[in-house]
């Protein structure tokens, strides 16, 4: 495929200048001028797809318990912001379609990861993909990735035409078979698992490579030398969309 990605990406919205997988978060994202934001998104118990990283509310929220055995109405009055800073206070849990619009504003690209609910990955991946499919229509098509094999072969088969990536926090020797199955045109890579020769050997095979979470200028430099095609940072201030190698 053509891939019409840029080379920077704002890791879960607004790096560390704002709560992440926020609407807040992208609009940091936007203001330092960023043209493509990576989120997190899974489904409430009665199917709303919304944005959070975690299967619990605890760590970037007021609420507690897992996300998705509760109901969109209970999940509406969750504080996202206050843990981050009391800036960002009443901020809300967005829903995939909210973040649509905002992309739609700022004319920015996404990177969609599906992370399904521990147990639900095939119900999400479908769910996502169909709604991301009606959602970005006339934009960009957002990139699927997901660690969960079932999620993505779902939104495979729900979405064939959206281009997606497979995530991965440790390597696989089977690489190479499991994006063919998949349909993936890209690999998406804890950056600490690439060099020289293996990023030489994903691109041999056809594959576009985006690699997280990478805040160290240098090491950022480095990679796009070696040919990696996005960088996914938090420090979207340090590592802006004019970064180049």
């Amino acid at each position: 495929m053509n891939w019409p990605y840029p080379r920077i990406v704002a890791h879960r919205g607004g790096g560390k200048l704002a709560p992440e997988n926020t609407l807040a978060a992208i609009g940091m994202g936007a203001h330092y001028g960023h043209t493509m934001i990576e989120f997190d998104v899974k489904l409430s118990r009665d199917g709303q797809i919304f944005l959070l990283h975690d299967d619990t509310l605890e760590r970037t929220s007021n609420g507690w318990g897992v996300a998705g055995d509760l109901t969109w109405d209970a999940l509406l009055n969750v504080d996202a912001g206050s843990w981050y800073s009391g800036a960002f206070k009443g901020e809300k849990l967005p829903l995939l379609s909210e973040v649509a619009e905002r992309c739609r504003t700022h004319r920015m690209m996404a990177n969609i990861e599906i992370k399904p609910t521990t147990g639900t990955g095939p119900e999400t991946g479908r769910a996502v993909a169909l709604a991301a499919r009606e959602l970005w229509q006339g934009m960009t098509p957002p990139l699927l990735s997901s660690f969960d094999i079932d999620a993505l072969e779902a939104a495979q088969t729900a979405a064939p035409e959206l281009p997606r990536g497979l995530l991965l926090d440790e390597w696989r020797e089977d690489w190479q078979a499991l994006t063919a199955r998949l349909g993936c045109v890209s690999i998406h890579l804890n950056h600490r698992l690439l060099d020289k020769a293996r990023t030489a050997e994903l691109k041999a095979a056809g594959l576009h490579i985006l690699v997280y979470t990478v805040n160290d200028p240098r090491r950022a430099a480095t990679l796009l030398g070696w040919g990696v095609d996005c960088i996914c940072t938090d420090r979207i201030d340090e590592i802006g969309p004019d970064f180049s190698a």
